[in-house]
């Protein structure tokens, strides 16, 4: 991969951010990371840390959308920067990493997946999510192409809370 670049982000620093577009995906070879959602607020919570051999920005790159969560150099993160140009060459060269990628997105599908039933449960149950917590989901389910459904389940479950 003779365009792939080492990049070393030193500790506290913010490698990717949540909500922002990051056309390139990084593998960990000495360090950790921590990723979190909402990072910087009062809903701040850490999903997880990962060390070397972990990728991470895999969705932004492979789907130019925003990114879903933020990371943080947890120590000194020495990384593999793979762009779209060279991804073809990493895959081919990194069969063990578009596994654990593939479990990555998975993972980030179930998550979100119970995110929306939680806030569904909650619609279901007569209670109105707050307006910031309504917004961020909003965009997270716009960003990623599932809000005709999201919006078509809250009518259902308007039109059932309606006739009971």
């Amino acid at each position: 991969m003779d365009d792939a670049k080492m990049i070393l982000f030193p500790e506290g620093k913010v490698i990717l951010s949540e909500g922002q577009i990051n056309r390139d995906m990084y593998k960990i070879i000495k360090g950790h990371a921590e990723v979190y959602v909402r990072y910087g607020t009062e809903q701040e919570t850490l999903i997880s840390i990962i060390g070397p051999q972990s990728c991470f920005g895999e969705l932004g790159m492979l789907l130019s959308k925003p990114e879903i969560y933020t990371v943080v150099a947890y120590s000194d993160v020495l990384a593999l920067r793979i762009t779209e140009e060279n991804i073809g060459e990493f895959i081919q060269k990194n069969h063990r990493n578009v596994v654990d990628m593939m479990k990555n997105m998975a993972n980030t599908i179930m998550t979100m997946k119970l995110q929306v039933e939680l806030l569904l449960k909650e619609l279901e149950n007569g209670k109105k999510p707050d307006e910031s917590t309504l917004l961020r989901t909003r965009k997270a389910i716009q960003g990623y192409g599932m809000y005709r459904s999201i919006l078509e389940a809250s009518d259902k479950i308007g039109m059932i809370n309606k006739k009971t």
